[in-house]
């Protein structure tokens, strides 16, 4: 069965002027209900998760002055948004449906998060409306409870995943694959194991050609066996915040080709939704859904 995080918290309303990119987590859900991808049973809903977890990943006083609001106003101005007691925990929730889908994925091939890639936060601060590294937070769990030894990300999201370098920098167990836009946040980059800068405009036949030829490699180097999906939607070419150019259904090929090579290599596979910020709401709840739809249909 694919198993989904979702928690009412993920719709948290963000102050006005930062509200948009938040309505995907209220629509993308119903989405997958109404046209059957999904049904309830689908779905469960994370909790607060130990924060020995959090602190095996991000230091402890930044994560405590995070929870306790104090985060000096320099720091929290990098993170986007007025930080609020709520936000906070919903960050917290958010890492906690990670850890639990990296669990059923082990049980079931695969699992999401509706929400998640939060990859912009890095051991001691946050940025870019991420506070908490969910993914780092998962891969930490897995190799703490010993269910993983050998670990890959797969970031895809249209902004390399600068935080998830830093916190793995100097750790050879987990292997940091990040494909981005060249001129896309952040402006100073971190090394990730790998990186991959695309040019501007970059359509879906180079992009995929190029995937298609990285991704098999690197599994077949690293020989990992757990993979954490970062699959955002910011790659297509109406993105306000992205600098490439792949139709949805270029996405979609994307997708398709991730999750088939991890079916087909049996290593299990956990996705966080990370960005997508196109004018139109429809485009970028329909780009996610594929993403779920194809899951269902390769796994299930």
């Amino acid at each position: 069965m694919l198993r989904i995080a979702f928690h009412p918290i993920y719709k948290h309303p963000l102050p006005e002027g930062h509200r948009f990119p938040m309505l995907k987590y209220d629509l993308l859900p119903k989405q997958l209900l109404y046209e059957g991808t999904c049904e309830e049973t689908n779905f469960f809903e994370p909790e607060i998760p130990n924060d020995k977890h959090i602190v095996a990943v991000h230091d402890p006083e930044y994560f405590y002055d995070l929870l306790n609001i104090k985060i000096p106003p320099k720091e929290a101005r990098k993170i986007g948004f007025p930080l609020t007691e709520d936000l906070v925990e919903r960050e917290r929730i958010i890492a906690d449906g990670t850890m639990k889908a990296c669990e059923y994925a082990i049980q079931f091939g695969i699992a999401m998060n509706i929400a998640g890639g939060t990859h912009h936060a890095y051991t001691d601060k946050g940025e870019a409306f991420c506070m908490l590294n969910d993914q780092a937070i998962g891969a930490r769990y897995l190799q703490s409870k010993g269910l993983a030894r050998k670990i890959l990300i797969v970031d895809l999201d249209v902004h390399q995943g600068n935080g998830t370098a830093e916190i793995f920098a100097k750790d050879a167990s987990v292997f940091t694959f990040s494909m981005h836009g060249a001129g896309n946040y952040p402006f100073k980059k971190e090394h990730s194991d790998l990186d991959i800068p695309l040019e501007k405009g970059t359509t879906d036949a180079t992009y995929l050609s190029i995937l298609k030829k990285t991704l098999p490699k690197l599994i077949n180097e690293q020989q990992p066996d757990f993979i954490f999906y970062l699959c955002g939607v910011d790659v297509i070419e109406t993105d306000k915040l992205g600098t490439l150019s792949l139709t949805v259904e270029g996405c979609k090929e994307r997708d398709r080709f991730v999750l088939e090579t991890c079916h087909k290599l049996q290593i299990p596979v956990q996705c966080s939704m990370g960005g997508g910020y196109s004018p139109e709401i429809k485009v970028i709840v329909d780009a996610h859904a594929n993403t779920f739809r194809l899951a269902q249909g390769i796994y299930f």
